[in-house]
Order: structure tokens, then C-alpha cells, then sequence
């Protein structure tokens, strides 16, 4: 077989490859279902957008971190934030932070979930929120970190505006909690539907 009989096939095979490993990153997204006290939200993950941020949440998701947390801030017109105080406000700290990855293109727009930080951009633990409109001033700008954006829900809407509908006070020192906890039940990986 003559050299260039070889290259062409090898190029061929590696263009495939190629082509397999762009198919594998578009059908990697992974879904949730996050069950509350007032009904269950499904949110699917972008991997391909937030690699780390994605393998942190599902770390805590496979180990049952959310079970029994709550939406503990929440603000009509805003956000709704949960996965880090349970009914009482005792926090439950994560076991690591994640890098922030708010470069990655995708905005704050209306029901996607990002996560959570302090001030330094690398301090994003367990603690989520989902976006109840477009808040373009939590994406990121040249030389200024957002909040990074890793998926959006796909169902579930309604139980999200409740959510950021329900009535809040101060608790424990803390405003914007809801005066009825609304509790995570569970946070699961969906199966994958079968061709």
C-alpha cells in the first residue's frame, strides 16, 4: 500500500475519530430531576460548557448532598438559590470549590441554573441558583468573572415561579428565605431515555 494511500486513511480515520468525540460531547448532557416540597423541576447539564462545574454538582448529586437542604434565598423577579442551608440554616459545607468557568459563553438568561459564589471567582462550592429572568449583569465580562451558567430547566417551570413567588421574611439573620420551607427532597440523575 503506497504512502499516500496510508495518509489519506489515516486522515480518514482520524477525522472520524474526530467526528465520534464531537457526537459523544453532544450526547453527554446529563439530566436531573430535582425533587422539592412543591413539586419537581428536570434540569439538564451542559458538560461540554462547564466540565468541572458539572462533575462538582453531580459529585454532590451522586453522594445525596441536597437531600433535606432548601431554597433557602429567593427573590421574585430574580433568582431562587438553594443547596446550602437545611430547614433551619445550619449550612452544609461542600467539600471542595470548583473554577469558575463563567467564560464559557452562556448567560445568565431566564431558567438556567449557574452557580453560586462568594467574591473570589473560584469559590463556587454545592450552592446553585436558577435564573427567573435574564440577569445579564451575573454573566462575565472582559477581565471580570460572572457566575458560571451550566445548564437550563427543561421542565418544571411552574414549581421554579412558585418557588420565586412564595412568600419570604428574615430567618435565623438571613433575608429572602422562604416563610414555608420549601425543601429539596432529592436531586437524581434521569435515565437516559432508550433509542
Amino acid at each position: 500500500m503506497s504512502k499516500a494511500v496510508l495518509l489519506t486513511c489515516g486522515l480518514l480515520l482520524a477525522t472520524a475519530s474526530i467526528a465520534d468525540e464531537a457526537q459523544n460531547i453532544s450526547v453527554e448532557n446529563v439530566s436531573v430531576e430535582i425533587v422539592t416540597s412543591v413539586g419537581t423541576m428536570t434540569v439538564e447539564l451542559w458538560p461540554s460548557k462547564a466540565p468541572q462545574t458539572v462533575r462538582n454538582f453531580l459529585e454532590r448529586v451522586d453522594e445525596s448532598f441536597y437531600d433535606g437542604l432548601i431554597f433557602h434565598r429567593v427573590i421574585a423577579n430574580f433568582m431562587i438559590q438553594g443547596g446550602g442551608f437545611d430547614p433551619e440554616m445550619n449550612e452544609r459545607k461542600a467539600p471542595q470549590t470548583v473554577v469558575n468557568e463563567s467564560a464559557n459563553g452562556e448567560p445568565n438568561r431566564l431558567w438556567t441554573i449557574a452557580m453560586a459564589r462568594r467574591a473570589d471567582p473560584d469559590s463556587a462550592e454545592a450552592q446553585f441558583y436558577i435564573n427567573a429572568k435574564d440577569n445579564d449583569h451575573l454573566n462575565a465580562r472582559p477581565g471580570q468573572p460572572g457566575y458560571t451558567v451550566f445548564g437550563k430547566l427543561t421542565a418544571g417551570m411552574d414549581v421554579a415561579e412558585a418557588i420565586e413567588l412564595t412568600d419570604t421574611g428574615t430567618f435565623a439573620g438571613f433575608p429572602d428565605v422562604p416563610l414555608t420551607p420549601i425543601v429539596i427532597e432529592t436531586i437524581r440523575r434521569v435515565e437516559p431515555l432508550a433509542d
